[in-house]
């Protein structure tokens, strides 16, 4: 078993896989613009062996023709300098034989990064406070690089529903033919939430971050949308119709589930995400403590906002 390294115009990609599919991995080379070695098509033992360095899913967890390969932050893309917590790896599952492989979607299950707390990060890219409280306060120019997350009154972590729910998503993407890059796969990631947003700008063409509120009230699913304050900064300027565009979609998505929704479906809050992100991107809360996180719900949140990503896409 060997690993090698490649680096292409989208960034440094780690492959792992044995000499005998090495032909093959050579052989999916440029299956997307922009990218010249995203994993290999390989079957059974081999499959599992490159897909399981990467991430826990196994080979007869992905649709025939998806590649996965563990994606990294490296000093070339931008913002990177600015992440406190790096060195973790990405999983980008390619769907070369998919009707929408060559969109990218990146799934991002929030919090999940031990020693996050304790690490701070510049709020936005130039330097200026932020606009809204959160997990960090209004004013703060550093912002705690990954909270983690609540508690569900019955000792379940936030971060491992997030993760299982994303996970669904992920399912139900590939599924459908998308690709997509997975910042998260296991309890733990060393990527604070600027790393994943350098990583999905780089590899993906939207973002959803997975998240339930710390709220009390069973509020429902919402997404964090741009305050006015932040809408004049870059890349935010360029980017907050296109990420409002998308949440709306995704929202619409999750109601036709019969998924309940808080409000109007958006509350503005002032993100690291945000601030960061350089295509369509939200923080996706699909409710908060007093909402079910059973196995039935979740699967009716990842299909809703599966429906919602593909209408956006479809427009």
């Amino acid at each position: 078993m060997g690993v090698f390294h490649f680096t292409g115009s989208r960034g440094r990609i780690r492959a792992v896989f044995s000499a005998a599919v090495l032909a093959g991995a050579i052989g999916a080379a440029g299956a997307l613009p922009g990218t010249f070695l995203t994993g290999y098509a390989g079957t059974g033992a081999d499959q599992k062996a490159a897909s399981g360095a990467a991430s826990a899913v196994s080979a007869s967890d992905l649709p025939a023709g998806v590649t996965a390969a563990e994606v990294k932050i490296t000093d070339d893309m931008k913002y990177a300098g600015n992440s406190a917590i790096k060195s973790g790896s990405a999983i980008l599952y390619r769907n070369r034989d998919g009707a929408h492989g060559s969109t990218v979607v990146c799934v991002n299950a929030g919090h999940g990064t031990k020693g996050g707390g304790s690490a701070k990060t510049l709020s936005h890219p130039d330097g200026t406070p932020k606009v809204t409280g959160g997990t960090t306060a209004a004013g703060a120019v550093k912002s705690t690089a990954v909270s983690s997350g609540m508690e569900f009154p019955d000792g379940t972590p936030e971060s491992s529903v997030n993760l299982k729910t994303a996970q669904l998503l992920r399912r139900e993407l590939l599924k459908r033919g998308y690709s997509v890059l997975m910042i998260r796969e296991g309890s733990d990631v060393q990527l604070d939430n600027i790393a994943r947003t350098v990583l999905a700008n780089r590899y993906a063409d939207c973002h959803v971050a997975i998240h339930f509120d710390s709220t009390s009230s069973d509020k429902g699913a919402f997404f964090m949308s741009v305050p006015d304050a932040m809408k004049g900064m870059e890349p935010v300027a360029s980017t907050w119709k296109k990420s409002e565009a998308f949440g709306t979609s995704v929202i619409d998505g999750l109601k036709k589930r019969d998924v309940k929704i808080f409000s109007g479906g958006s509350m503005d809050m002032d993100l690291t995400q945000t601030a960061y992100s350089s295509m369509p991107s939200i923080d996706l809360e699909l409710g908060d403590k007093k909402t079910d996180h059973g196995d039935e719900s979740l699967r009716r949140f990842a299909a809703g906002a599966a429906d919602g990503i593909e209408a956006y896409f479809a427009e």
